[in-house]
């Protein structure tokens, strides 16, 4: 609600200028003075201002009395200079010229300018206490001095030259005996050392005759390979062996399988002196667990087949591999056993391994797999394939597939990418009895090699060739040793009576 107009008829709840609203100024509130209070401490009559000459001084004789004048010292110390009357109590610092040291703005005659005058003005920084020594004109460059000479700077005057050579040979007569006395108190202080000792030495070095482990490991190694296999699910080391010189590796065929299962896994071959290349499949048996890749390098080391079949117990062999990733490993051991059947599960439900292996007692652990097992003139007699251990680590019980299979083998996958073992086509379980033992026939499929030899279901197979079968894993290995279409003498026992039959084989 607005208030009651006032005076100039501006209403008091403010006046509009057109662009904001303004409050009016409040009305003068002039209350009544008391007549008393006014004769006292009003202004007398006819007197306009604050003060009156002719006001009646204390004194009561009409004059006013003034202070009596400051002395001199104050005067000439806090004074205006003479003959400026002008001059304000604050004046401009300035320098020895007589201009001003600061801005003229903070010093104009603007409220805004003066301290003094103007109480919200900002404060003004002076020149310091004591200032530069007037400028008294041009200085001129003092001459340079003479320079010192190395006599003079070190002995403080001139020193003939002479006087100088005596004394640098007087410093090293002085250092050298100096460190020969320092010699002979340290060989007095330790009686116990000697330093002018040589030891003597051997020439020449130790003697590495040809056929030695060492100088078999030194032809041998640059042959055998590491092979990598490296995914996004997958990853792992085993080893190979270089057969031939476009760069054919054979290796295990589990080596290989996690790579092959795997499209994102890739397979690196790594030699020796630290090469690399990248390697692709050529071929799988995983039925003996064998397998052949292929790298592109020039002019590899290849290692040489041997006879297998002509090995017997406690000959020296030597693995060569990359067990637990340690590439370029070598143990030595010997044959400890020959003909010796492996049979182990397949991978992923894949058909089982069996193989006619060589059990030694050279150290092979994880990582061996595809390794060289080479005899004692360097030649390739196995492939390492595995061990039977109850600790996860050697025991001395490592097992090699024969290198005269794995050279058939591996020439097949070489040539056509696959292989085909020779087959009886029955089923078979081992069986012992007291007086034999062997491997059973289960059943007989119709139209197989067993079937056209008469072989029935219940005999017992004894022997294959001239080889015994004691098991149904003998069996296989027996009957793999020979060729696809070759006709062998089995021997088989059916109902305590002991036959031979006349098998001609054909392929699985």
């Amino acid at each position: 609600m607005s208030e009651p107009e006032q005076g100039n008829g501006v209403p008091r709840s403010g006046v509009d200028d057109g662009a904001h609203r303004r409050l009016a100024p409040r009305p003068l509130n002039r209350p009544p003075v008391d007549s008393g209070q006014a004769a006292v401490f009003g202004r007398p009559q006819g007197v306009p201002g604050a003060f009156s000459a002719d006001r009646p001084s204390p004194n009561g004789n009409g004059a006013v009395r003034f202070a009596p004048p400051p002395p001199e010292a104050l005067s000439t110390a806090f004074g205006r200079p003479q003959g400026d009357a002008g001059t304000r109590l604050q004046r401009p610092p300035i320098d020895l010229d007589g201009e001003p040291e600061v801005e003229p703005v903070f010093w104009e005659g603007k409220p805004a300018g003066d301290a003094w005058r103007d109480p919200g003005a900002s404060a003004v920084i002076g020149p310091p206490a004591v200032t530069e020594q007037p400028d008294t004109g041009p200085k001129t460059a003092l001459p340079a001095g003479p320079q010192l000479s190395i006599p003079e700077l070190l002995f403080g005057r001139r020193v003939k030259p002479m006087a100088l050579v005596l004394l640098m040979v007087a410093a090293l007569l002085i250092g050298a005996g100096g460190g020969v006395v320092g010699w002979l108190l340290g060989r007095v202080g330790n009686p116990l050392t000697d330093g002018g000792v040589t030891l003597a030495e051997v020439k020449p070095g130790k003697e590495r005759p040809v056929g030695s482990v060492a100088d078999i490991a030194q032809r041998v190694t640059p042959s055998v390979v590491s092979i990598e296999f490296k995914g996004s699910n997958v990853a792992g080391v085993g080893s190979g062996v270089v057969i031939d010189g476009e760069g054919y590796v054979l290796t295990n065929d589990h080596v290989v399988a996690p790579a092959v299962q795997d499209t994102s896994a890739k397979l690196t071959v790594v030699f020796t002196d630290g090469k690399r290349a990248v390697a692709q499949v050529v071929g799988r048996d995983s039925k003996t667990d064998l397998a052949v890749i292929k790298v592109e390098v020039d002019n590899p080391t290849v290692l040489q087949f041997g006879d297998s079949d002509a090995l017997a117990v406690g000959d020296t062999v030597l693995a060569i591999g990359s067990p637990l990733s340690l590439s370029n490993t070598v143990t030595e051991g010997i044959v400890s056993a020959l003909h010796r059947p492996v049979t182990a599960a397949g991978d992923n439900g894949g058909p089982q391994i069996t193989y006619d292996a060589i059990q030694t007692d050279a150290a092979i652990n994880p990582g061996n797999s595809g390794g060289a097992l080479v005899d004692s003139s360097g030649a390739l007699v196995g492939i390492n394939s595995s061990i039977r251990t109850e600790t996860g680590g050697s025991v001395g019980l490592g097992f090699a597939i024969s290198g005269n299979y794995a050279r058939k083998v591996s020439q097949a996958l070489i040539r056509d990418g696959q292989v085909k073992h020779a087959d009886m086509n029955i089923n078979v379980r081992s069986a012992s009895a007291e007086t034999a033992e062997g491997a059973q026939v289960q059943n007989v499929p119709e139209g197989g090699a067993a079937d056209a030899a008469g072989i029935e279901e219940g005999d017992v197979i004894t022997r294959v060739g001239d080889r015994m079968v004691r098991n149904a894993a003998e069996l296989t290995v027996a009957v793999r040793d020979h060729e696809i279409g070759e006709t062998v003498p089995v021997v088989l026992a059916r109902q305590g009576r002991e036959l031979t039959v006349q098998v001609t084989l054909r392929s699985d």
